[in-house]
């Protein structure tokens, strides 16, 4: 594998305790009510999704070696905050796409120990297909690191994501391979997306969730390596068949 491919995956996979919306923009509380925070040793280490009331979806990547249980926190916006919103769980199973390598297949997902209660702040997220065209607009959130320097947001982030044809995508990161199984995005501005922290928080589109945050290059937001997501499509069936055989 390239060591150009190496080093970006270092700078995220070992970022991961700060994957972060950078350039964005505090959301509005409680209106992404499906995500969730993957704590280990009450810090956030990454993001997640809630696609049924007892299993969460997220970044192969962010099982910790050797694996332990997360903490999984839904309903709430602060990360320090006590809010009556929120409800903690743990997982007792973490399930990694069984062709995870590195970044290809980076997908996994988290079984809780009892069901959400699904609430106006804790509320399960589409996993219709997306279509997702180059030029289309989608939004990506998380606790991450907002200054590319350790500090992780207080309260959950989001910024604006366009997406890229596979083609513009391949060029930039020239021998980094970019699979079908992925989709790649850019912020509006320059210094705007993802970085550590933010590893398996969603990208949603009108509502849908299209993709989940896998890599990116060495500077936080920077469009020369854009950001990379799993796209969730090619692995929508494998979703389906493990939440409804486990």
């Amino acid at each position: 594998m390239a060591r150009r491919l190496a080093v970006l995956l270092i700078s995220v996979i070992c970022g991961v305790e700060g994957s972060h919306i950078v350039g964005g923009r505090d959301a509005v509380p409680h209106s992404r009510p499906y995500m969730a925070s993957l704590q280990l040793r009450g810090r956030h280490h990454c993001g997640g999704l809630l696609v049924r009331e007892d299993y969460v979806l997220t970044a192969a990547h962010c099982l910790p070696v050797p694996p332990v249980p997360f903490t999984v926190v839904l309903g709430g916006d602060s990360l320090t905050a006590s809010e009556p919103t929120k409800q903690t769980f743990t997982t007792v199973r973490s399930i990694q796409h069984p062709n995870y390598d590195d970044h290809a297949n980076d997908i996994m997902l988290l079984k809780l120990s009892s069901k959400a209660n699904l609430t106006a702040a804790v509320q399960l997220i589409s996993l219709q297909s997306v279509r997702l065209q180059a030029g289309r607009n989608c939004i990506t959130a998380g606790w991450g690191d907002i200054g590319d320097n350790k500090t992780l947001a207080n309260r959950l982030q989001e910024v604006n994501v366009t997406i890229l044809s596979q083609r513009s995508c391949r060029g930039r990161y020239g021998a980094v391979p970019i699979t079908r199984s992925m989709v790649c995005g850019t912020g509006a501005d320059n210094l705007q997306g993802f970085c550590s922290g933010d590893s398996g928080g969603p990208l949603v589109c009108d509502g849908d969730a299209a993709g989940v945050v896998s890599f990116s290059g060495p500077r936080c937001g920077d469009p020369r390596t854009p950001d990379v997501y799993t796209r969730l499509s090619s692995f929508r069936d494998w979703i389906l068949n493990v939440i409804n055989n486990n």
